[in-house]
Formats: C-alpha cells, structure tokens, sequence
C-alpha cells in the first residue's frame, strides 16, 4: 500500500469530476449489480495513469453521452475492492491502470493497461466515448 498523502491527490483528480470511490467489495457490488451504465477506472500510481488515463477518463466524463455511474477503485490501495473491481472483468487479466464499461452488471468495453501505455489522453477518451454512445 501507498501513504495515503502520495495517493489523494491522484483520487482526487477523478473524484472532481464525478467519479465515486469504491473502497470495499461491497461498493462495487452495489454499483455493478443494478440496471445502467457504469464506468470503472482502475487508478494507478503509475506514469501511464498520470499522463493518459485519468486525463482520458476527466475528458470523456465531460462528454453530453456518459454512463449512469462512475467509479473509481485504486490499484495498491483497497485491495479488496480492486480484485472484486477485477473479477466483473474477467476473462481480462488484472491491469492498472485500465478502464471498463458495464451496461446491466454486464461487461460490454474494456481498456487494459497495454491499450492505453503510450496513447495520448485524446485517444484514449475518443476510444471511451465511442462505447459510451454505443451504450449509453
């Protein structure tokens, strides 16, 4: 686990846009289990995340179309959360920082760490807003 003063600031720049924490099992059972759209942003302390996710993930929850929910679970943090957060995206092996898109409790999109390593910002929030019309 990271101190928690390394890690607030990047929580924060999420969590200022609308997305909710999910820091328990339970949390993201609740946000996955009803009807609707939910988009879950695996967060990380890594670079990748710094320069092109969570930039990404702030560009697309401005777009007009977005899900219902959005959440965020942090990698090295609550593990808990993150494994239950991971186990709604099998068969996708765990990666951080990754983004996925469930409609219905149901996986529908998913960005793993590989497809966003290297992209710019941009890119990556087209590829998310994409889905969103798809399945908002």
């Amino acid at each position: 686990m990271y101190p928690e003063y390394l890690v607030e600031p990047m929580r924060a720049e999420l969590t200022k846009v609308g997305f909710e924490e999910a820091k328990t099992a339970e949390d993201v059972d609740n946000a996955l289990t009803g009807e609707g759209t939910v988009l879950v942003v695996v967060n990380s302390v890594c670079g990748c995340a710094a320069a092109n996710a969570r930039p990404a993930a702030r560009m697309a929850a401005a777009n007009e179309k977005h899900p219902d929910k959005l959440i965020t679970v942090f990698a090295g943090m609550e593990k808990e959360a993150v494994d239950k957060a991971r186990s709604y995206m099998m068969p996708f092996p765990p990666s951080s920082p990754a983004m996925a898109l469930f409609k219905d409790g149901k996986l529908v999109h998913m960005i793993e760490r590989h497809q966003i390593e290297g992209r710019p910002a941009q890119m990556i929030a087209e590829n998310l807003i994409g889905a969103f019309e798809q399945y908002c």
